[in-house]
């Protein structure tokens, strides 16, 4: 990549930042994304996938593999704390995540396949919608769109603070843990505060809910048996002084890192709950929400990384641990061979989610070479 391309990309990259758009919302987002992408050379632009998703298509005119490139549109509901010139102009909002940048070396990629074009097979960047609320990528493999360009092989990446600036890690195996947000409401019945005995309160079943929840994940190792269960959210009744509660709402998000123990560490708390639920004379409804699949990481697909990285000189560390926190770029491995990897923002920049944090420019480059030279291992089966 030239100077003047990287150039464009950081401005890019922070006119992005700028305005960031949050889960289902990003509208402004994808339309300046399908217009760069037609301006790229698009053989088509696919707009509206699964929402706001949006699908550049890079054909070859000769038979072979649809090879995914998918980065995220999305913002998070956090207010930036920082005194950058291209801070987000939008109050409670920010691009905390990196998602700005990964969109920008995405874009990247399309830059370069306009003016050298896939030689068989065809690319299929995909600008996916919502992936922190964890229903983006569902909503787009379900979108008849997707199905006219459904790839083969779907490659991504997330920058990983506290990993070497530039350096990549990469998963073998399971790559994310999977998630899900368990809301639980207890109801019974108000009375008095002066005669509790009277009605039917969820106070004692709430407390001994939030122990006993946290108790049935504790985290520790993250091998076959992992489970860890954090209490998030809790209320009781309403805020005054002369009513005695008869509603609970309790939060709690499961983790695990494969959907097998997923299903058993549920099944362990709505057991528990259902149980307490029953002993209190308390109605009970049970819902989940941000449901997140394991990700996990194809051996060919971390073959074509790997190798990518090699023809980059980029370090490459493979690791047989997933990250804790989830991603729903899973869900294209479903029906893809997929694989994503990390690539390190630097040991000391602050956290992915924090109001200091800021993606690094200086990985555009780098992810975006990746990009290109693993669409080239694969169309061109140099590995």
């Amino acid at each position: 990549m030239t100077p003047e391309r990287i150039a464009q990309l950081i401005r890019l990259r922070h006119e992005f930042h700028q305005h960031p758009e949050l889960s289902g919302q990003e509208e402004n987002t994808a339309a300046r994304i399908a217009d760069l992408l037609r301006q790229a050379g698009a053989d088509r632009v696919l707009c509206g996938i699964g929402g706001h998703g949006v699908a550049a298509v890079y054909e070859s005119g000769t038979a072979g593999p649809t090879v995914g490139i998918r980065c995220e549109l999305d913002g998070l509901p956090i207010q930036e704390l920082s005194n950058l010139e291209y801070a987000s102009q939008i109050a409670g909002k920010g691009h905390l995540c990196g998602h700005d940048g990964h969109m920008v070396m995405v874009l990247g990629v399309a830059e370069a396949l306009k003016e050298q074009r896939p030689k068989s097979g065809r690319v299929v960047l995909i600008f996916q919608p919502a992936e922190e609320t964890g229903h983006g990528a569902i909503a787009c493999r379900a979108d008849p769109q997707f199905a006219e360009v459904s790839p083969d092989i779907v490659l991504s990446l997330h920058n990983l603070p506290g990993l070497e600036l530039g350096a990549v890690e990469l998963c073998v195996g399971p790559a994310n843990c999977a998630s899900r947000g368990m809301q639980i409401v207890l109801t019974g019945k108000t009375s008095h505060a002066a005669a509790p005995q009277d009605g039917v309160s969820p106070a004692g079943a709430l407390s001994r809910l939030m122990l006993a929840l946290a108790g049935l994940g504790a985290g520790g190792e993250l091998d076959a048996d992992y489970a860890l269960t954090t209490v998030t959210h809790a209320t009781l009744g309403e805020r005054t002084v002369g009513v005695a509660p008869g509603q609970a709402e309790l939060w709690v998000t499961l983790r695990t890192v494969s959907d097998a123990r997923m299903e058993r560490l549920m099944a362990e708390a709505e057991s528990l709950v259902a149980e307490t639920a029953k002993v209190e004379g308390l109605a009970l409804e049970i819902s989940y929400d941000e449901v997140f699949d394991a990700c996990v990481n194809d051996p060919e697909a971390d073959t074509v990384l790997a190798k990518a990285c090699a023809d980059q000189d980029v370090a490459c560390m493979l690791v047989d641990q997933p990250q804790r926190f989830s991603e729903d770029f899973g869900q294209f491995g479903k029906s893809a061979k997929a694989a994503m990897f990390w690539l390190g923002a630097g040991q000391d920049h602050p956290q992915l989610h924090n109001p200091d944090y800021d993606f690094p420019d200086a990985l555009i480059p780098i992810g975006t070479a990746i990009f290109l030279s693993a669409i080239d291992i694969v169309l061109h089966k140099t590995c």
